[in-house]
């Protein structure tokens, strides 16, 4: 890459003139989503940069309160959550929002209501502010057919309705990962010009990966088709070289690192967590989306992620998502228990 030529270009593609180029394509679209989006991203830079300064500024630490999950919330939890329900909720496009911070869903007065429905995480990983390490927020979005009588059941729909999703990872740089049912683009934020520049046009994972992404501290709950493939990682029998092992505990840093390099993301369901740990609306389905935009797959165990109908807004699944060819090898796995059990049976 020639930085010095870099730091002279005059074209720069931006977030907003991408989504501007995307609407074009559409005479019927309204401008209502690039709205909407430019509130997102509005939100993505204040908590950009409030995590940057949140060791300075106090933010780290507990903030006292406990969320829905049962976590403890960190101050930057709460003040990330407060600004993207304030940014969506001011956009004037949505009319109903599901935060991972929330246990009940925020419907919009209706005077100020917009056509579409969002579910965010708004600081995932937020664990690992202490230490330093990457954080992000999650993001999917769905169109509402009536937002004047809006209910609960128009959220609960599968991740294959989703309109678009993505993602916005705080670490060494500020990176947002962005779809919206055309492929995959990432976007980085430049500081001195605090604008997204597009640095990753139409990602693609590779079809196999060297890399599996897993907490290995809960191996001894897991079923027998994870174990297989972990230790086939492990130990591979094919002559092949074993493969490495990244796994930081934020999902936004997780998944990038898979679909960046390749390879393959699980967290699977084990004797602790039938259900699995992420939630649907607003991890897995947003993750699964750009995975499979990008030309990967994602699957549950039992299903395509993206078939899946939540009947909670908080609801959790089992989730492995990545390179076409490692998913198809879990889902061999997994194929395999079945048939073996059904025979026994």
């Amino acid at each position: 890459m020639d930085h010095a030529a870099d730091a002279h270009r005059t074209d720069l593609m931006t977030i907003t003139r991408h989504v501007l180029n995307e609407q074009s394509r559409n005479p019927e679209s309204r401008g209502d989503f690039t709205i909407l989006l430019s509130h997102i991203v509005l939100g993505c830079k204040f908590v950009a940069s409030a995590v940057n300064k949140a060791g300075l500024a106090q933010l780290i630490g507990l903030a006292g309160e406990t969320n829905v999950q049962g976590e403890e919330q960190k101050k930057l939890d709460v003040l990330s959550n407060e600004v993207f329900v304030k940014a969506l909720v001011s956009s004037g496009r949505t009319c109903v929002l599901v935060s991972e911070e929330d246990e009940e869903a925020t419907f919009v007065d209706p005077k100020l209501r917009g056509r579409y429905c969002v579910c965010f995480d708004p600081l995932d990983g937020s664990s690992n502010i202490d230490c330093g390490v990457s954080i992000g927020t999650i993001f999917g979005i769905y169109i509402i057919k009536d937002k004047d009588n809006v209910t609960l059941e128009d959220v609960l729909q599968p991740g294959k309705n989703m309109l678009a999703a993505g993602y916005c990872m705080y670490g060494s740089s500020c990176t947002l990962v962005l779809s919206t049912g055309t492929g995959v683009n990432g976007f980085t934020l430049d500081p001195s010009l605090g604008e997204f520049i597009l640095t990753h046009p139409d990602i693609k994972i590779p079809k196999k990966g060297k890399i599996y992404s897993v907490n290995e501290g809960n191996a001894k709950n897991w079923d027998a088709p994870v174990a297989k493939f972990v230790e086939k990682c492990k130990y591979p029998k094919d002559g092949s070289p074993p493969r490495s092992l990244r796994y930081i505990g934020s999902m936004v840093a997780d998944v990038h690192c898979t679909l960046l390099y390749g390879g393959v993301f699980l967290y699977p369901a084990d004797e602790k967590n039938p259900n699995g740990k992420l939630r649907i609306l607003y991890e897995v389905f947003p993750m699964s989306f750009l995975m499979e935009q990008a030309g990967g797959q994602s699957f549950t165990g039992k299903e395509r992620a993206l078939d899946l109908i939540p009947t909670k807004i908080h609801d959790r699944s089992p989730i492995f998502l990545g390179s076409y060819d490692d998913v198809e090898e879990i889902k061999a796995l997994y194929a395999e228990q079945a048939k073996s059990s059904s025979a026994s049976s």
